[in-house]
């Protein structure tokens, strides 16, 4: 699976962003696809999954202020990003999981990945 992700920036907390992910035509109908981030010195961790259905999940940290969604007619996944904090300044990555749902998997077992965007939230 090819993915390309955009949309990444600095932002003052309280601001919103959207990133999105372009993926190979076939991916939203077969697989688990999910957003992850590293902060600086950091592990990777999980952030939002959403599966075939359109089944989502979310990090704790993030409820209530990310989305993820998908658009099939664009290949596109996104991750709308409201009311941020310096704390979600890190390198945000897509990736897919080769199966069509239980998508709220560590990131180990995530198949294939973008090079990932940067967001950085300033005070």
């Amino acid at each position: 699976v090819q993915l390309v992700e955009s949309g990444g920036g600095s932002v003052q907390a309280g601001g919103s962003l959207t990133l999105s992910c372009a993926a190979s035509t076939y991916a939203f109908s077969r697989y688990c696809m999910g957003w992850f981030r590293q902060p600086p010195g950091k592990v990777r961790e999980g952030v939002a999954t959403i599966d075939i259905y359109g089944f989502t999940s979310y990090a704790y940290s993030v409820k209530g202020r990310f989305t993820i969604s998908k658009d099939r007619a664009k290949n596109t996944l996104y991750l709308q990003m409201n009311n941020v904090k310096p704390e979600d300044t890190a390198m945000y990555y897509c990736a897919a999981l080769r199966r069509t749902r239980a998508c709220a998997a560590t990131w180990q077992e995530y198949n294939d990945w973008g090079q990932g965007t940067q967001v950085t939230v300033s005070s």
